[in-house]
């Protein structure tokens, strides 16, 4: 079936699209239900297979379907605006809660993954306000001159590709994206107009305001912003510009954000189970007489169509003068009494920031993502012991390319430690979704094998191949409330979930190795991928749990194994070494103004661990 399909765009132009549905097959449910009932086991599934036959996620479309109508939808989470809260994160952004949902497929049954989510949004406001909360700003009416070329381009940098919303066309609230913001303030800012008589003359943007809608701009000494294509010359003075709500903050957030961020989101383990459970709640239940409105809605609500607010706080400000731009002619930089009073390394490194800047020096620039790919392995039959070795790789490959040559690293390692080659090797894999499982264990396994196979013809050792993911929403909370651990009632650390919510016919367990000291503790997931040793589940599971009581650079036990976290260790050393050759190469890139200057020889070598080195855990 083919539809025409106009939806409203950007710039108050409607946008045509030309949808195709098309039969793909049928969703077998009852291969589902024998599955599930363990009456059968799925045929094993090609690495090409369409992922719309299968059913599990054909339910997960379907039931995602109302939320992402009523909320604003996040990858498997739903947000929506706050109301009755306020959770300001600084610099025009603010945390908004909502919940992820995921179907899953468990013994016997199909669960819903159910678990409250956060992230930052941008602040539906306007956008001179925006501005100022990004330039720390206190008062506009206070700011006369134009924003310096250092205020320009940081304001710039957060709000190009943000979509905005005019005001000055009354009910007709055209939306618009951010391409730029232009160095001239609104009051030099020209463009081409052509008259009704085919006449076109040049029109400030302050002076077409006036004359079109009759709009005497207050701030003409403030930039505009581009917007729409960048060579259609369209701008919009800043004040008659909202920023529209519903905007997810992808930009990395700094560091008093990520705290206040931390801050809000941080539940103990009962009050986040209470959380979910409220998601189902829709109705305020008394207790002792007393009931919470909260969250909750009116039966009948009233329109309040007419309301004011007096404010008696005083609406002036001191400021310091600023008048080395005019009057002598020489870089300047002031800084608030607050500031000198209550001074913090943020502070300080912020001032920095912007005298280098003034003075001519570059503070940063954009350089290409390099992918590390670690692989440790133990050196002891212990194992307390590690070895490592490292690649870099091109960004968004999963499989790791050069797999087969670090294990053959690391199994020579092994051999010249303990004058033995390993019977068994168990290989904790970090960063794999489940999308990927397929794939990555088919490259990987034969990956294994060859490496083994390249030091001795008959050399097979047992593999048991298993994936450790962390970023999951299944949290566990405590039945009995006795059990409860610490301050925020968490569960107890080797808390192990083998059945009910596990895969129906696949080896997978939750394991909460660590004692949770702050929030709700989140187990670790593992899946058996591959097991050519015929471990039972409680002898992996012990497994699994002793070793996150081997990490060095502590006296409890850590969230994943212990070879997992050293992984992340030598992955964050080796960005060190990077860091002088990714510099070099981007300075030769932007000198001969290729897009990729850089030479992956030289990388290579940059992260190769001196022979003395290899032989110590120097990534502890």
């Amino acid at each position: 079936v083919d539809l025409d399909v106009t939806l409203p765009g950007e710039g108050g132009k409607d946008r045509p699209f030309k949808v195709s549905i098309k039969f793909v097959s049928l969703v077998s449910w009852h291969l589902l239900h024998e599955v599930l009932t363990g009456r059968s086991m799925p045929e094993p599934l090609e690495l090409d297979k369409p992922i719309s036959t299968n059913p599990v996620h054909a339910v997960d479309v379907v039931l995602r379907h109302l939320p992402s109508m009523k909320y604003t939808p996040v990858g498997r989470s739903f947000f929506s605006a706050p109301e009755g809260y306020d959770h300001p994160l600084g610099g025009g952004r603010e945390v908004w809660f909502g919940f992820h949902q995921s179907v899953r497929p468990a013994m016997w049954k199909m669960m819903l993954n159910i678990d409250v989510s956060a992230t930052a949004f941008y602040k539906a406001q306007p956008v001179i306000q925006f501005m100022c909360e990004v330039l720390d700003i206190h008062n506009i009416d206070e700011q006369p001159r134009p924003l310096t070329d250092s205020h320009r381009v940081k304001f710039t940098k957060e709000i190009k590709g943000l979509k905005v919303e005019v005001t000055h066309c009354g009910t007709m609230r055209r939306k618009y994206r951010v391409c730029n913001v232009t160095r001239r303030p609104a009051s030099h800012q020209t463009f081409p107009l052509q008259l009704e008589n085919g006449q076109t003359v040049e029109r400030t943007v302050a002076q077409y305001f006036r004359e079109k809608y009759s709009l005497q701009l207050k701030y003409p000494h403030l930039p505009c912003l581009q917007v729409g294509q960048e060579q259609k010359h369209t701008y919009l003075p800043l004040e008659v510009c909202n920023i529209v709500a519903g905007q997810r903050c992808i930009k990395k957030l700094t560091d008093n954000q990520t705290s206040t961020m931390i801050k809000a989101t941080a539940r103990s383990a009962p009050d986040r189970q209470e959380e979910i459970s409220r998601l189902n709640r829709t109705v305020a239940t008394p207790s002792h007489g007393v009931w919470d409105m909260r969250g909750k809605q009116f039966h009948t609500g009233v329109e309040i169509k007419m309301w004011a607010i007096a404010c008696f706080a005083t609406q002036r400000q001191s400021e310091v003068k600023r008048v080395g731009d005019t009057l002598l002619g020489m870089a300047t930089q002031c800084v608030q009494v607050k500031n000198v009073v209550k001074t913090s390394p943020q502070t300080l490194s912020n001032l920095c920031l912007k005298i280098n800047v003034k003075l001519g020096g570059i503070n940063n620039i954009l350089v290409p993502h390099q992918r590390l790919v670690t692989v440790v392995g133990s050196m002891d039959a212990h194992p307390s012991r590690y070895c490592a070795t490292v690649r870099v790789q091109r960004p968004r490959q999963e499989v790791i390319q050069d797999l087969a040559s670090m294990v053959r690293e690391l199994l020579i390692q092994f051999y010249k430690s303990t004058r033995y080659k390993p019977t068994r090797i168990i290989f904790y894999r970090d960063g794999v979704s489940e999308g990927q499982f397929r794939q990555v264990l088919y490259y990987e396994l034969l990956a294994i094998r060859e490496a083994c196979i390249s030091l001795e013809k008959d050399y097979q050792p047992g593999i048991t191949y298993i994936v450790v993911q962390k970023r999951h929403h299944t949290r566990l909370f405590c039945a009995d409330r006795n059990e409860r651990v610490g301050r925020s009632g968490n569960i107890p650390a080797g808390t192990t979930v083998d059945t009910d919510i596990t895969h129906p016919y696949e080896f997978d367990f939750y394991l909460c190795s660590h004692a949770g000291i702050q929030g709700t503790s989140r187990p670790s997931h593992y899946h058996v991928l591959w097991d050519d040793n015929c471990f039972t589940a409680d002898e992996f599971q012990l497994l699994t749990y002793q070793l996150c009581h081997t990490y060095v650079r502590c006296t409890r036990s850590v969230s994943i194994p212990a070879p997992a976290y050293y992984a992340h260790l030598v992955a964050f050393r080796a960005r060190y070494h990077l860091v002088d050759k990714e510099h070099d190469s981007a300075e030769c890139s932007h000198v001969s103004g290729q897009s990729n200057g850089r030479d992956p020889q030289a990388l290579a070598t940059a992260v190769q661990i001196h022979h003395d080195t290899l032989r110590t855990m120097y990534f502890a």
